[in-house]
């Protein structure tokens, strides 16, 4: 029985805008001005985002492109890192109304696709061909904002948001996941990938690395809810010797007391998903920062993995047909409810359900070099202040779910939909 045909690059490009206009109409229109995360750009930026990026990476580079308006190209061209310090201050009115916004997109969309119907696209095209690289780079783009913009909208309050229709619940609420190391053995892992190997990946995921990692322990799933309870009841958020001093300090300043996703009341505690807030599920991966589960991992007497033993505890492992991606479902599942994706050492969960820390502070590989048309991507992030994450989560596209793929975050924000699992040597 022959394989069945891959969409054309094209065609992903569509489907990536499929699921991004899907993100924004969760949004109730009157409250796309909102800034959900005070260290981000309020949601509209988002929309006119999208389509100048791809506007401006195609431009004079796949083909010559009109614009509608050269001040939104510009106004549009960047994203910003959530920073600690130096918060926007603008203010709805400094932007274009909304029906402006969307008449700029709708009109680079038809220009480029006109354009690209003329060109002869095969369904995938080698990294080094420059109308694949291009095109992948867009699709990736736009499908990381569509997850990280989820962690924008998961902070609106739920009024100003528009549930889907019987948006999916797991009755694993109650349950509490028995926690267990299991080992790996020593042996030699490999970072990155060379350009030979003429698939697609971010400049950051070339310069191939071979590391001989000692023995050591990892959990066999990824810290739950219910073990992080555990630290939370027993004071680990006021235990001094349990952080290091500017994880205390912002946790100080902020008095962080508990993951940004919890909350309590007169029963108990609860968890805020994207469209209630429901009791807490012990079995569900907690989501924390990197500070929080640094924390964590010292209260248990471990450390987080890095990213060499991260992979290495992940051979074998492959995205499976039961795992939590894809945009499948807007919360995680039960830590345990993946067996069939183990990697060779019996490690469960390694891909989707929530990206996962390392100790390993991003860096290039080796032979690193910057995209000529995107130099910023990677390198801006390699200053010391952020932390390599690996797997993915439930609103992390399929294609992104590659073991090369790397992922980058500063240790104090909360947003993210990642948590971590515990090593020892």
């Amino acid at each position: 029985m022959p394989l069945p045909q891959q969409p054309t690059l094209a065609a992903r490009l569509a489907q990536a805008r499929a699921a991004s206009d899907a993100l924004f109409d969760v949004v109730k229109p009157e409250f796309l001005y909102e800034r959900p995360i005070r260290e981000r750009h309020r949601i509209v930026f988002y929309i006119g985002h999208l389509e100048a990026f791809d506007r401006n990476l195609f431009d004079k580079r796949l083909f010559d492109l009109p614009s509608p308006d050269q001040r939104l190209d510009q106004l549009f061209a960047f994203g910003i890192d959530p920073v600690d310090g130096g918060l926007p201050t603008d203010m709805p009115a400094d932007w274009p109304a909304l029906a402006e916004v969307h008449g700029y997109g709708r009109e680079v969309r038809d220009h480029i696709d006109e354009r690209l119907a003329a060109l002869d696209l095969p369904p995938e095209t080698p990294n080094h061909d420059t109308v694949g690289q291009l095109l992948n780079v867009a699709i990736e783009h736009r499908l990381m904002h569509v997850e990280t913009l989820a962690y924008m909208l998961h902070q609106l309050p739920f009024a100003q948001k528009r549930a889907p229709d019987a948006p999916r619940l797991h009755a694993d609420h109650l349950y509490a996941v028995e926690p267990g190391m299991v080992p790996v053995p020593a042996g030699r892992t490999e970072l990155g990938m060379t350009a030979e190997r003429g698939v697609f990946g971010w400049d950051n995921e070339f310069g191939e690395q071979q590391v001989d990692v000692p023995a050591f322990e990892i959990d066999r799933y990824m810290v739950t809810n219910g073990a992080f309870l555990e630290f939370v009841e027993d004071g680990g958020y006021r235990r001094r010797d349990l952080w290091n001093d500017a994880d205390w300090a912002w946790k100080d300043s902020t008095q962080v007391a508990h993951p940004v996703f919890w909350s309590r009341d007169a029963v108990g505690w609860r968890l805020r998903t994207m469209f209630d807030d429901i009791p807490l599920p012990l079995a569900w991966p907690v989501y924390v920062s990197h500070a929080e589960a640094s924390a964590f991992a010292r209260w248990r007497g471990a450390k987080l993995p890095s990213e060499a033993q991260w992979q290495r505890a992940a051979h074998g492992a492959l995205p499976g047909p039961t795992d939590n991606f894809d945009f499948r479902d807007w919360n995680p599942v039960a830590v345990d409810a993946t067996p069939d994706s183990a990697s060779t050492w019996g490690v469960e969960g390694l891909y989707g359900n929530g990206w996962e820390w390392t100790s390993t502070l991003f860096a290039p590989l080796p032979g690193f070099k910057a995209f000529p048309f995107y130099e910023g991507y990677s390198a801006n992030f390699f200053d010391g202040q952020h932390y390599a994450m690996k797997g993915g989560s439930p609103r992390t596209a399929q294609c992104m779910l590659r073991p090369t793929f790397r992922n980058w975050f500063q240790p104090r924000y909360q947003y993210v939909y990642a948590g971590f699992r515990c090593v020892r040597d």
